[in-house]
This record gives structure tokens, sequence and C-alpha cells, in this order.
């Protein structure tokens, strides 16, 4: 009995250190936004005419995102990302380091020769996994390839060894396919929700600290060291003032001071870097290797346009101004991949009551609450009313004459038709870097590989999983044939 008891004891003082804990993490993180949402109304748009109304026409309205989802940890209070900082000055200093530093177009051909080289490596990769031809579950490969690159752009070149790339790039990648939804269910939920998924909501609270132990000694010695190379977004970070005020007053103003970000604030940025540089390019990569697995004659014609630049230009160096020029086809290809499967399927903005009715919801007029405004992106992009046949994949459509010759990646200041990058104010500052990364990484896949069905001859699984990006819910598995192999078969015949 006595035994019996001390073990009741001892799990009610569990059960009581847990429910402490989650108290107060519960009161720390839904601090905000999270409690407000409650008393907040949504509104889904996806008619192209008022996106192009809200988030260009009236893109001071609609340019603050809800704060994020994620669970925080003690000691993380103000830690913030591009992608959740309110819109103000705090966010202008944090935007305009990484686009002018890091994204401006006059760094985008040295990054592109780094490109190249994480392309010819994720080749050489699958030809080692598939021992000169098979079958292949190409996110595996792919992943890894690109994570590897965006680790190498963020923290420059010989700080971070390949073991704490590939821990990194787990916490990252586990975050993205797991804890993206389990994030948003703790943030509307009670504290019971959390004591039943204890486990979980503890690994997901936790990702920071982690990212924080990988990262925090990759930044001293960046500290300690500027080693030549590139310039990495680290280096851009631990040079840039921000404004030193919680309200984000400018520092032109009398008596605002800019001072340096914290350690810690820098590991979130880090995070947001490495999952938004990552996890974008190998969404469209796989989701058009699975199109043109499905389409061999799309493949060939591909094929023959990548062969034929390589040849005049003498490499795989692929640049917006290339895309044009030399390109046209591998560009129509990305573009009717991004139409179909954008990145990120939906853009989520904060609005005001008053601004609400911009969105076509009017405000009750007694008790008008504000809104969160979500834009269906992958909606915009199969509409009906301005795509023909929106459900094909028909790269022919952006090409010279074709329904959509002009249409980019990023809609015109008159007329939205598809925004797989965003719209307005916050829209994607990186979308020329995956423009290039997404066109190297195609043009060394379909050069080197001919890509087919599995060999049990089953179609594949189209179907998406949405997390924070849409990606394909079951793996592209595809049988590959080197090139020059499928060649001398052919001979052969």
């Amino acid at each position: 009995m006595e035994a019996l008891a001390q073990l009741l004891l001892t799990l009610g003082l569990a059960v009581l250190a847990l429910f402490a804990f989650f108290r107060s993490t519960t009161a720390e993180h839904l601090r905000g936004a999270p409690t407000r949402r409650r008393r907040w109304r949504n509104i889904v748009v996806s008619d192209p005419a008022i996106v192009q109304f809200t988030l260009i026409d009236h893109a001071d309205a609609f340019s603050n995102r809800p704060a994020a989802y994620f669970p925080k940890a003690k000691g993380w209070t103000g830690a913030y990302s591009i992608n959740s900082v309110p819109h103000g000055p705090l966010w202008r200093a944090l935007r305009c380091n990484l686009t002018s530093d890091i994204l401006h177009p006059t760094r985008l051909h040295p990054l592109a020769a780094l490109q190249q080289d994480a392309a010819e490596a994720l080749v050489a990769d699958l030809s080692t996994r598939t021992r000169g031809g098979g079958e292949v579950v190409v996110r595996d490969s792919l992943h890894a390839s690109v994570f590897a690159l965006s680790a190498r752009f963020c923290f420059g070149d010989g700080v971070a060894g390949e073991h704490c790339v590939r821990a990194l790039e787990r916490e990252v990648l586990q975050f993205t396919l797991t804890f993206a939804q389990d994030s948003a269910l703790f943030a509307v939920s009670g504290r019971m929700t959390r004591l039943r998924h204890w486990r979980r909501w503890l690994r997901c609270s936790g990702t920071l600290g982690r990212m924080y132990k990988l990262v925090h000694p990759i930044i001293a010695a960046r500290k300690q060291s500027r080693r030549t190379g590139i310039r990495s977004y680290v280096d851009s970070l631990l040079d840039l003032q921000i404004p030193d005020s919680e309200n984000g007053d400018d520092a032109t103003t009398t008596g605002s001071k800019r001072r340096p970000l914290t350690d810690k604030e820098i590991v979130k940025l880090v995070f947001e870097f490495l999952g938004a540089n990552t996890e974008s390019v190998v969404s469209c990569v796989e989701w058009t290797l699975a199109h043109l697995v499905i389409d061999p004659e799309v493949q060939k014609k591909l094929h023959r346009e990548i062969t034929g630049g390589i040849q005049q230009d003498n490499g795989i160096v692929v640049s917006e101004e290339r895309l044009h020029r030399r390109l046209p086809y591998l560009r129509a290809v990305m573009l009717e991949s991004l139409r179909l499967h954008p990145p990120v399927p939906i853009i989520v903005r904060d609005v005001s009551a008053k601004d609400a009715a911009i969105a076509g919801t009017p405000p009750a007029p007694d008790d008008a609450k504000p809104a969160v405004v979500i834009t269906d992106i992958h909606k915009i992009g199969r509409n009906s009313e301005v795509w023909t046949d929106p459900d094909e994949f028909r790269p022919e459509r952006f090409l010279a004459g074709g329904e959509a010759e002009g249409v980019g990646p990023m809609p015109g200041p008159k007329e939205i038709r598809m925004v797989p990058f965003g719209a307005g104010r916050r829209y994607c500052p990186g979308v020329d870097l995956a423009m290039v990364r997404v066109g190297c990484t195609l043009t060394a896949l379909v050069r080197d590989f001919d890509w087919a069905l599995p060999s049990d001859g089953n179609s594949l699984d189209l179907n998406e999983f949405r997390t924070f990006f849409l990606m394909m819910k079951t793996p592209l598995r595809a049988r590959i044939t080197p090139r020059a192999l499928a060649a001398t078969a052919t001979a052969t015949m």
C-alpha cells in the first residue's frame, strides 16, 4: 500500500508539473494573436480581381501577416521572423537586408555557379543510388542536395560541417512534415489538447532550442572570423542594426536608436531562411519531374532544348535572361508547374474590420470584427474563367502565341493570373533565386536521365499534402535511366 501511495503521489506531482509547464507556455505563446484569433473571422478569397484589389491596389492595408503559430519555448519571446513580424520599420530593416544584401540580382550569377556544382553532385548521387539506372525516391536525394546549398548560402563556406548540416536538415524537414500541422492545432486549442499530446507538444516547442544548440557555435565562429568566399546570410545578420524599440519605431525619429540582433533572433531568422529556401525549391522540382514522368512528349521537347542550349552556352548555369533567350520551354515547364502546384498554397493577412470589407465581406454595423483574409493561390492558378483546361499540364500556354504569353512568376501591376510567390508588399523575395535553383536542377536531371514510371506501371499519386508548403502526399518514385545508356540501347535495337 505504501508503495502504491508513493507511486500515485509521484504520478500526481508529474501531472501537476506538466500542467504548470503547459500553463506557462500557453500564456506566453497565446499572448497576442492566437487569443485574438478566436474573436476574428476568416474570409477566403480566390477571385483574381479581388486579389488584385486587396494585395496590390490596397497593399498597405493588406501587409500584416498573423503572428506565427510556432509554439514558443521560454526565453524565445521577441524572437521573430520576416514572415511574422508586423509590417513596419522592423520588417523593412529585416526585409531590405535580405533583398539588397543576399538576394540582389547582381549576386545571382555567382550563386548560380554554386547551384551548378550542387546539381552535378545530385546527378552523381542519383547515379550511385541506382547503380547506373533503376528506381529512386527522388525527394531523399533532392532534399539533401537543396538543403546543403541553402546552408552554404546561409552560413558561408567551411563553417558548418556535414554532420551539423544533416542535423539541421532533420529539424527543418521534421517541422515541415509533422509539426507544421501540430503547431496550428496547438495554437488555437486549450491546455487539455496539449496534455493529451504532450510528447508532440514538447518536441514541437523545442525545435528552436535544438536549432540554437546547432547554430549558435556557427554564429560564434562567424563572429570570430569572416572567411573569404560568398557573403553569407549570417554575415549580413551580424552586421545588421534594427530599430531598438518594442514597437519598431524607425531610427530616423527623434530619440530612436538601433541595435544589433541577438543570437536567438538570428537563429529564428536562420530557421526561416533554411526552410523557405529549401522547401519551395524541392516542391517545385518534384512536382515538375512528376509531370515529366507522366508526359514523355513534354520531357522529350525539354531534353532537346536543354541539350541544344548547353551546346551553345557551354554549361547548365541558368539565369532569368537565359530562360527567356535560350530555354523558353524550360521556363514554360517551370511556370506551368508553379501554376498547378504553388509552393505556398495560401496567403494569409490580418486586416481591420474596415479593410475587411474590401475583401468582399462588409463588417457588421455594431460588433465589427477584424478578419483573417486567406487568399487561395492554388485556386487562382486553376481558375476556369482565366485558364483553358486549367487542370491540364500544358507548358505551351506560356510560349509565344499562347494564352499565358508574358505571364511570369510574379503578377503584373494590372492583372493577376497566377501568384505562386505571392503579391503585394510581402511577396516572396527569393523568387529570382528560386527560379535559378529550380532551373539549374531540372536542367541537370533532364540532361542526364530519362524519367519514366516505375516498373510496376502504376500511375503516379498526384494527391497533395499541405503543410507550410504544397508537397506530394506520396513522394515521387520514378525509374531513371542515364541518357548515355538509353541512347546505346536504342542504337542496338
